[in-house]
């Protein structure tokens, strides 16, 4: 058996990030290969993963990512078993990591694109096996989405205090002035998607099947009503339902008196455009 030397170890320690009995113990089982002591630790890392491939993440950490010009902006989410690994700084350093690839990755959505995604010619899935293997917990891409703005328009974000839960709104305007205008409104509306979790984004883009099952209940509710209202009834009750569900059409949680879709129309208007939410998407881990 080859003479391990404390500095190979440690060199070891610092390529793999794995802990120091379980480099040793790597470097023994392979005569003192380095790369060949790599493989076990990244088997490890891949073992772990298979094991714990039935846990739910429902930790972890939320990012977002702008371009210099503000006009491309992605979001995605990294998540974890534990509340203790989603702070550890191994895992937030994989968060760093992730952000500025949203913003590069081949495709616009789905975990795929980041995990298929490359550091320096590493891909950003073995970089989540390697974690995993430091930590022993199932560890994931999440959400991803990346909305890049076509003409005038701004790309709001916001992240929940607690990093886990988000929403990113883009709003097509009618001049760089009313973009300029509407900009902290849409960072106050990405807030407002937090808060209350809207369906969809107006009447159009709530689901036929979701629509169909309310208007069911809301009849089922109202067959002991003489036939010439139940219909009328039946409206009343989807009306309030698509207010309550369409981002558009809800009060503004900063001030109920006026709606989303209002409050983003009237910071246009002072600077003499106009502003409406083309699509948004709204992350939560757990």
């Amino acid at each position: 058996m080859a003479d391990i030397s404390a500095a190979t170890v440690m060199k070891l320690r610092k390529m793999s990030g794995q802990g120091m009995m379980d480099c040793k113990n790597a470097l023994a089982e392979t005569d003192g290969d380095l790369d060949k002591a790599m493989e076990i630790l990244k088997k490890k890392g891949m073992a772990t993963m298979a094991k714990r491939a039935a846990r739910d993440t429902t930790q972890g950490k939320i990012v977002t990512m702008a371009s210099d010009d503000k006009k491309t902006v992605a979001m995605a989410s990294l998540c974890c078993e534990t509340d203790f690994v989603a702070k550890s700084d191994d895992f937030l350093a994989l968060a760093e990591v992730m952000a500025p690839l949203t913003l590069t990755c081949e495709g616009t959505e789905g975990a795929d694109a980041i995990n298929n995604a490359k550091v320096d010619g590493k891909l950003f899935s073995e970089m989540i096996t390697d974690l995993v293997g430091r930590t022993g917990e199932k560890t994931e891409a999440g959400d991803f989405t990346r909305y890049e703005v076509q003409g005038c328009g701004i790309i709001g974000t916001y992240i929940h205090f607690n990093g886990t839960v988000g929403a990113m709104v883009e709003v097509e305007t009618s001049s760089d002035e009313a973009s300029a205008a509407v900009g902290s409104v849409a960072a106050d509306v990405c807030m407002h998607i937090t808060a209350i979790n809207p369906v969809g984004l107006n009447r159009d883009t709530i689901p036929a099947d979701v629509i169909e099952k309310e208007r069911a209940e809301a009849t089922a509710s109202v067959q002991n009503k003489p036939a010439e209202i139940i219909e009328k009834i039946v409206d009343g009750k989807m009306g309030r339902f698509f207010k309550e569900n369409c981002l558009v059409d809800q009060p503004f949680v900063k001030d109920d008196t006026v709606t989303v879709g209002q409050t983003l129309e009237n910071a246009a208007k002072q600077a003499g455009g106009t502003a409406k939410i083309k699509r948004f998407v709204r992350f939560e881990i757990g």
